[in-house]
């Protein structure tokens, strides 16, 4: 496999932002792995970008099934030997209005499975791969419900939660890891999607575009930061 061949995974890349990243990806000249939970609608979205002439593959990993990500780990290393590039974009909204403590409390542990243990888990199984080549982009998928400040207001409880906890998990491993790997995490705005509904101003597109610019920063590029519309925001 040659040295310039990029190879790119994203999770949650069947539909809404997630699709769009792999499209973006692969029309950039990168191999793509879009990763899904479900094999039927993977699949079709998957054959869907390879009918239009990119090469986009499709992997099953369910991001709370620990074992579904190790089994993915071994396929991409297996079929590429390398991932230069890892977008952690599956999440869930599951909070209705009621405040945290009231609310059952397995909604705040199925979005922390998702949205926090999922990324780690991931992260956790794909690093060996950009250890080996000493290079990696990981972009973490965040929200400004994440930020400290969102915290002070009633709400969404466990969604914040679990992008706080995402959002220290990207400052957390930017200090750890050596080399030419870097990891930063994104909000991608208020999108119209299946989680953002139809109201939201932004378009997957658009969002996908805030976000890919990561994929692609040189050794001096930053680490460990939350980004806006290429814009550097507070924790």
């Amino acid at each position: 496999m040659s040295e310039d061949m990029r190879v790119a995974l994203v999770t949650g890349g069947n539909r809404g932002i997630g699709y769009e990243l792999v499209k973006q990806l692969a029309m950039n000249g990168f191999k793509v792995i879009m990763a899904s939970r479900d094999w039927e609608r993977g699949h079709a979205a998957a054959q869907k970008l390879k009918a239009s002439s990119l090469d986009v593959s499709f992997v099953v990993m369910d991001v709370s099934d620990t074992e579904s990500i190790r089994q993915a780990a071994l396929t991409v290393n297996e079929q590429y030997g390398r991932l230069d590039v890892l977008i952690n974009n599956a999440g869930v909204y599951l909070d209705g209005n009621e405040k945290l403590v009231d609310m059952e409390p397995s909604i705040l542990e199925r979005t922390m499975a998702t949205n926090f243990f999922g990324a780690y888990h991931v992260i956790r199984s794909f690093l060996p791969l950009m250890k080996k080549h000493g290079y990696g982009r990981i972009i973490n998928v965040s929200s400004e419900y994440g930020a400290m400040s969102e915290m002070s207001y009633q709400g969404a409880g466990a969604y914040k939660l679990s992008k706080l906890a995402l959002n220290g998990l990207t400052q957390l491993i930017a200090a750890e890891i050596k080399g030419d790997i870097k990891i930063n995490a994104v909000d991608p705005g208020w999108v119209s999607s299946e989680m953002g509904g139809p109201s939201a101003p932004k378009t997957p597109t658009a969002a996908a575009e805030s976000i890919l610019w990561l994929a692609t920063i040189g050794p001096e590029g930053p680490n460990g930061e939350f980004f806006r519309d290429g814009k550097r925001i507070g924790w």
